[in-house]
This record gives C-alpha cells, sequence and structure tokens, in this order.
C-alpha cells in the first residue's frame, strides 16, 4: 500500500522518490551559506521513519563515510518507509576538523537548542526539530576523540529495552550501558519518545576499515529487523554482543613515552600487563595492570602522556564471556562480498 509523501523543508517527497534538501542554519562570516542537508530517501511502500545521523562532533568521519556507503547499498532499492540522511550534522567543525563549533562548544550539549540562542543552540533545535522528532527511532554515529580509538560498540539508555534489543540486532561486539547525559542528542530524543541508537567506533579523523564496514552492516541488520529491508543480502549477526553494564578507564600512573601491549578488543584478565610508561633517559618503568578481568574497548593512540591520562577504557564482562564475538566479528565482516575495498575514498 503506498504512503503519502514526506514533506521537509517545504519540499514534498513522494513514495519512491529520493531528494537532497538543505535546510538554512546560517552564514560564515564571508556571507558563504551553512545549511543542514539531509537526503531523504522514501520507499514506495509504507514503513517506518528512521533518520542516521553522523559528524555531530565535526572530526568523527568515520560515520561521513558509514552514511556515504549505506547510501550506495542495493538493499535501499527495496527500502519501505522513509530513510533520513544526515552525513554532516556540524558543518562548522567538519570543515575545521574540529569536534567543535566555532565558539568551541560541543554541539551534543546543546539540545534541546533554541531558535534565538547560540550557534550551537540554533543548530540543535534545528536538526532535533526538522529530523530526529520526525522519526520512529534513529541511529547516531560517533567515533572516539582525536588521538583515541574505540573498538565497535553501542551504547544504549538503562532501562530502555527498546534499544536493547536494536544494540542486539545490530551486532556490535560490544553493548554498553551509558547514562543519558543532559544536553545530549539522545537524552533529549528519550524525553521526547523517539529511541536513538549510539554506535561508536574507530578513531577520530581517521577511517577503521573495520569499524565501517561493522556500522554499515549494523545500520542494514536494524532496518531489516524493523520492517524497512527484506531479508535477502542482509545477514544476521552470528554471534551476541557482550552486554556490559559498567566500565572504567584506565590512566596514566606517571608522565613519559607510553608502550602498549595490548590492543582494543583484546580479553584481558586480573593482573596483565597492560603497558608501561618510560623516562625519555630510560631510567624508571612504570607498568598499567588490569585491575580486573574485561574487555578493552577504547585506548590511547599517543605514545606521549602525561600522568593521569586516559590510556585504556576496561569494560567488564559477564562470566560467561569469550573472545569469540570480536573474533567471528571480524572474520565475518572480512569475507562479506557487500563491501569491497575498492569503496574506500
Amino acid at each position: 500500500m503506498d504512503h503519502s509523501a514526506f514533506e521537509i523543508g517545504g519540499l514534498a517527497i513522494r513514495p519512491g522518490q529520493t531528494e537532497t534538501v538543505h535546510l538554512p542554519v546560517s552564514s560564515l562570516p564571508d556571507h558563504t551559506p551553512v545549511t543542514l542537508s539531509v537526503r531523504v530517501q522514501s520507499g514506495k511502500r509504507a514503513g517506518p521513519v528512521m533518520f542516521v545521523s553522523a559528524a555531530v562532533h565535526g572530526d568523527e568521519v568515520i560515520g561521513v563515510e558509514i552514511v556515504r556507503r549505506l547510501l550506495r547499498a542495493p538493499q535501499l532499492t527495496a527500502l519501505r518507509g522513509t530513510l533520513l540522511v544526515v552525513p554532516v550534522v556540524n558543518s562548522f567543525g567538519f570543515l575545521n576538523r574540529s569536534r567543535y563549533l566555532p565558539d568551541r562548544r560541543d554541539l551534543n550539549r546543546c539540545f534541546p537548542g533554541s531558535p534565538s540562542g547560540s550557534l550551537g543552540s540554533r543548530l540543535a533545535h534545528i536538526f532535533l526539530r526538522e529530523v530526529v522528532l520526525r522519526c520512529d527511532f534513529g541511529i547516531d554515529l560517533h567515533s572516539a576523540a582525536i588521538h583515541r580509538t574505540n573498538l565497535p560498540q553501542i551504547r544504549v539508555s538503562p532501562q530502555d529495552a527498546r534499544t536493547r534489543q536494536m544494540a542486539q540486532t545490530f551486532g556490535a561486539p560490544v553493548v554498553l550501558t551509558s547514562p543519558l547525559r543532559d544536553g545530549s542528542l539522545r537524552a533529549e530524543a528519550a524525553k521526547r519518545g523517539t529511541p536513538v541508537l549510539l554506535y561508536e567506533a574507530g578513531e577520530g579523523l581517521r577511517f577503521d576499515e573495520l569499524a565501517i564496514r561493522a556500522g554499515v552492516a549494523g545500520i542494514l541488520r536494524v532496518m531489516r529487523a524493523e520492517g524497512m529491508l527484506p531479508a535477502k543480502g542482509i545477514a544476521k549477526a552470528k554471534v551476541l554482543p557482550h552486554f556490559c553494564k559498567s566500565s572504567m578507564w584506565l590512566r596514566a600512573p606517571v608522565g613519559g613515552l607510553l608502550r602498549t601491549f595490548r590492543a582494543e578488543g583484546e580479553h584481558v584478565s586480573a593482573g596483565d600487563l597492560l603497558a608501561s610508561v618510560s623516562d625519555p633517559f630510560g631510567g624508571g618503568e612504570t607498568n598499567l595492570i588490569a585491575p580486573h578481568a574485561g574487555i578493552l574497548i577504547g585506548r590511547a593512540i599517543l605514545p606521549i602522556v602525561n600522568e593521569g591520562d586516559a590510556l585504556f577504557h576496561l569494560a567488564q564482562l559477564s562470566p560467561d564471556a569469550s573472545e569469540a564475538t570480536v573474533d567471528n566479528l571480524a572474520a565475518q565482516l572480512q569475507s562479506d562480498p557487500l563491501f569491497d575495498e575498492d569503496e574506500i575514498i
């Protein structure tokens, strides 16, 4: 059965039609206009309305590449419902290769925003009103901050059964229960009844092929489970993700030169040696030891550290967890014929 046209930015996108809509946001000091560009793809048949967004933080370019590949996925020709895709939410930060807005505000602390507030507040207001709240659910794509990297992981709200089920369908190796933060997109959407799944993977200003493939595959799985895509060509996750209720950052005991001995995705036991920090003269050497068993879901990249710098993000696992989840994920993505190496920019 056909569904009605989707109206946005003064345009009506009819069933079976795809359009890119440019919502006015502001202008740069040199009078260059800045817009929030939204690709709207309307299926021929009725179904949910979903958004996928990237680069809320301007340096999180992995999400932009995930979106680019998603829009080229052949499965979208059989789309049911409406898909709204925003490759770059924070154009100001994206152009400046910065996480933040020009006034150093974090856009993900500006929601719900205001039409008469700061630049971030105005952008948050437009994105929330014109995109997020017009959808049944959404997926927001992020990466670690610059000089850190994250294992592909999903963040879900505590006691939210809907996002927990979506996270299991997505198929990332780790699902982390993460409290809602005031001013964040996820928190404001939750208040308004719109579930938002948050995907974290890779490093700021860098591509990571495993993280990108995991992101595209996960989005397609969620769309399939929500009735937006047929099952053909979309494989279910081969292993269930690890659900982690707590995590902690392990910090540099002293300043100096960092040598890491473990990588993200590795399982560790209490007492395992993770890294060593030495002074430049080759004198003192201080080891960083795992305080408990778990999986490393993030780590620092730079070898120069100050005392107290966050070095490893360690999440606690259930007693029956094994290393098979991460290993099987890597094998699955490497053998998936849908995403070829020549798709990388």
